[in-house]
């Protein structure tokens, strides 16, 4: 499925898209390969490659197929140039419910996360 990367707010939607209907291809055609997912478990950083993250995608029910109910939304986007930003948004999973710091940058043929960093809290 073709889409517009010409915008930050293209890109965040299709990220939330991906999340919602755990959909990896969607996810892998907005994350550059060399990309990682940070967080803190325990006190101690956690580090995952965007191919072993999407893996892990690829194996859990979608919250569009459990019929969850869905809320994403951008809470800033700060951009440096035209070639930087740093997206801050929020989405669930449930019980989880993050919060998300994207960097994202526009490279040859647009628009692609190139980090990603989150918290999430547990809830009922």
């Amino acid at each position: 499925m073709a889409y517009d990367r010409s915008t930050v707010e293209a890109v965040i939607q299709h990220y939330f898209d991906g999340l919602y209907e755990a959909d990896a291809d969607k996810l892998g055609a907005i994350f550059h390969p060399s990309a990682d997912l940070r967080w803190v478990e325990n006190g101690e950083l956690k580090v995952l490659t965007t191919p072993d993250w999407l893996s892990m995608v690829r194996s859990r029910t979608s919250g569009k197929a459990d019929g969850k109910a869905r809320e994403d939304f951008i809470v800033t986007v700060d951009r440096s140039d035209e070639k930087t930003a740093f997206i801050k948004v929020r989405c669930q999973l449930p019980p989880r419910y993050f919060t998300d710091y994207l960097v994202a940058m526009k490279l040859a043929d647009g628009w692609q996360i190139v980090s990603k960093s989150y918290r999430y809290d547990l809830k009922d």
